[in-house]
Parts: C-alpha cells; structure tokens; sequence
C-alpha cells in the first residue's frame, strides 16, 4: 500500500507567490525562461533553470548552474521571501482550467514506495535528463518541484478535500496562461493521521503521471543518502520526495503530435500511397482536421489536411500497447515508410504538445523545417493505469497533462 507522509514545507510569503510560482523546468527552454523571468527578479525559474542568470553559451549541465539555483533559493529563504511551516502539514493544490477544476494533495512519497514498485512508472528516464536534476537535488538540497501522481479515486480523501476547501485558502491568484492555481494547508492531526490511514490501508499504488526524471531523479537520492549515511533509520526527510496526488478522474490527458523532418526519399504520391495501406483516407481539406476517436489521426502535408483511420488489423484493443494508437503510427508509418525506429535518439523527428495546438504543427510544416505532421487522439488514464499495472512502458512522449503544476508554491527540504 501507498505511504504519503507530512512535511514542514517552504513557501513564499502571500504578496509575492503570484510573481514567484513558475512553469515548471521541462516545459520552457533557456531562451523562453531568461525572456519570461527578465522583468521577474521574483520568479522561481531562477532556482529551477538558473542558467538564465549565467552567460547564455554556459554548458547547461555545468556544476555553476547547480550552484547558482542554490544560491538563488538560500537568498529567498535569507530574505524571508520562503518561510518553513511551524508544524507538519499537507496541502491542497486546486488548479482550475477549461471550466474543471482539480484537487490534488500535496504531501510527501516515499523513496521505498519507488523503488518497490508501489508508485508506478509508464515511461523510461533518460539518464543524461535523469542526472541533471539529481545534481539539482543533490546540490540545492530541496525537492524543489514537485511530481505529479495520480491515485484511484478515493471516498474518504474526497470528503477530506471537499470539507477543507470551505475555509479559505492560503493562496489564490491566475497566471497568465488563465489557469487558477488556489492552496489550502492541512495541519489538523486528526485529518492528518487519517490521510496516511487511507493511503497505508486503501490505496495500492500510485502512479507517476507527469514528471518520470524528476521522480526518478528524487528516489535515487535517497537511496544515495541512505547509503551514505551509517547512522540511518528510515525516518530522515531524504526518505521522501515531493509530489502532488490527484484523483484520477479528475486528471485531463491531452494530445502529444509528432512532426518529421523529411519523406525518407520518397516523393508525395508515393508517400499518400504507401499510408492508405493500412489507414483510410476519410477527408482531405485545407482546414484543419482534427481526431475525434480512437484510431483516428491527421495528417499535414503539402499546405493539406488528411484525417486518416487505422484499418482493422493495425490495432489489439485487448494489448495495453498495441491498442495506442502511437503504436499504430509508429508500427505503420513512422517505423517502415519514415524509417524512424528510435523515437528516443532520432534527430528526424520532434513532438508537440497539444496545448500549443494544430495550428503549431501548420506553421512548423509551412516553415519548410518540417515535412509531415502527425495529430493523434490522447490516451485516457484508464490506458495509462492499465499500462502501468501491467508493468509495461509506454513509447517516448505519450502523454501531455494540462494544467501543469507551477513551481514555487511549496517545497521540501531534505534534511
């Protein structure tokens, strides 16, 4: 069963956090992050991708850029902009976006839980992406950003959630993107000690939805500093990393598109051809098409729209793999005509999250940088979970989870 464990969190002070609370380090480049933080003295990328307070041709795995996001978190903690709790506490992290709004629980996870398998993973890490933010953690020593899971819904957490979120909150502000972000603080003992009850008692496992490297980068410190240290019970704060639990059905996966660079030498025609084999060409049109069901994709190319559908056959609806429809596109296109058999290492190929829209996989095509446009359907939860139940990985970039969570609200230090 599941552990989730309290903590004495940093947070900033009230009249700042909307100035402080940042995308998260993945999701923005150094350029867009020295842009967007240049009028912000305040904003937390300068602890979470603090190269942009260093020249721009630094080596971005360098040691001085670790230090720097230390240094830059010891002065908010110095200048009192970051205060510790008094107690151990948890919080709820309400995020409203699109008309929905869900609740997730701030708390603790447990390294153990990670590496037994009881949190449980769909994605493989990659180690270079993995190391920099252990050198993070290691370096500043806080879970600066948390990760994001996803639970089984659960009665009892609801009616926990349900009745705290009455009171006020501790924070609540929009940031630019329209996404409201509120936080309440849980430090009644009673309330406490029955959220650990439910998740010892109640709940099997959790699952990382968003956040493989950081999760991964978090538990492998741990284990570090439980070898480093001779003296070692079991209850030190480097046991636990920061998470955000959210229930599942609250959760909202969007579509996560591939782009190609080139036609792998075949022209045009050949390349339509070759498609039909296994996919119906439903509709061609200068507007946008876009997928509307399982099995179903779209195509840019050549200033037009394909809505493509698998063919029987293409697919298992029985496999957690073989039904996803990344399978499908890689199996049949991307894999045979494109010859892209690595997604992971191919330079041919870059993927877009749909928050950017179809519009951005027009404009990369009209550029002339790209050749072809993949738009794919999103997977559900229930086709994440099934995944991670069964101990299979998903293909690299399968999902994208909006909102993301913003950095900054409150972190976990591991001493």
């Amino acid at each position: 069963m599941a552990i989730v464990k309290p903590f004495r969190g940093f947070r900033p002070v009230k009249e700042l956090v909307d100035r402080i609370a940042s995308r998260p380090y993945d999701v923005l480049n150094s350029d867009e992050a020295r842009e967007e933080a240049k009028d912000n003295p305040h904003t937390f990328l300068h602890v979470v991708k603090p190269e942009i307070d260093l020249p721009e041709d630094i080596d971005h795995y360098d040691n001085a850029v670790y230090e720097k996001g230390k240094e830059n978190l010891n002065k908010l903690i110095e200048k009192k902009i970051f205060f510790q709790e008094k107690s151990e506490s948890y919080y709820i992290y309400a995020q409203s976006m699109w008309g929905k709004t869900q609740f997730g629980l701030v708390g603790c996870a447990s390294v153990e839980d990670y590496l037994n398998n009881i949190i449980k993973k769909h994605e493989l890490t990659r180690p270079v992406k993995e190391e920099d933010r252990k050198n993070h953690i290691r370096t500043t020593n806080f879970n600066a950003e948390p990760v994001f899971f996803a639970y089984p819904d659960n009665k009892g957490i609801n009616e926990i959630v349900s009745r705290i979120i009455k009171a006020d909150p501790v924070y609540n502000f929009k940031t630019p993107d329209g996404v409201g972000h509120t936080l309440w603080i849980i430090d009644s003992e009673e309330d406490i000690k029955e959220i650990e009850r439910i998740f010892r008692k109640e709940i099997k496992y959790t699952y990382v939805a968003d956040g493989h490297h950081r999760t991964a980068a978090a538990a492998h410190v741990g284990e570090e500093r439980k070898r480093q240290n001779p003296q070692h019970t079991g209850d030190e704060e480097y046991n636990y990393f920061l998470a955000v639990h959210f229930p599942a059905s609250q959760l909202t996966i969007i579509d996560y598109n591939r782009v190609v660079k080139d036609l792998n030498g075949l022209s045009e025609k050949d390349f339509i051809d070759k498609v039909a084999h296994h996919f119906d060409i439903i509709t061609e049109s200068a507007e946008i098409l876009k997928p509307s069901i399982v099995h179903e994709f779209s195509m840019y190319l050549s200033k037009k729209w394909y809505l493509l559908k698998a063919k029987p056959g293409t697919y298992d609806d029985s496999d957690p793999i073989e039904c996803l429809d990344v399978t499908v596109l890689s199996k049949y296109i991307l894999e045979p005509l494109l010859d892209i058999k690595d997604l992971r290492n191919s330079d041919r190929i870059d993927f877009v999250g749909g928050i950017r829209g179809l519009e951005e996989l027009v404009k990369r095509v009209d550029s002339g940088e790209i050749k072809v446009a993949f738009a794919l359907y999103p997977v559900s939860m229930e086709q994440l979970m099934r995944i991670a139940d069964t101990d299979n990985i998903m293909p690299p970039k399968t999902t994208w989870f909006e909102p993301k969570l913003r950095s900054g609200l409150v972190i976990h230090d591991l001493e």
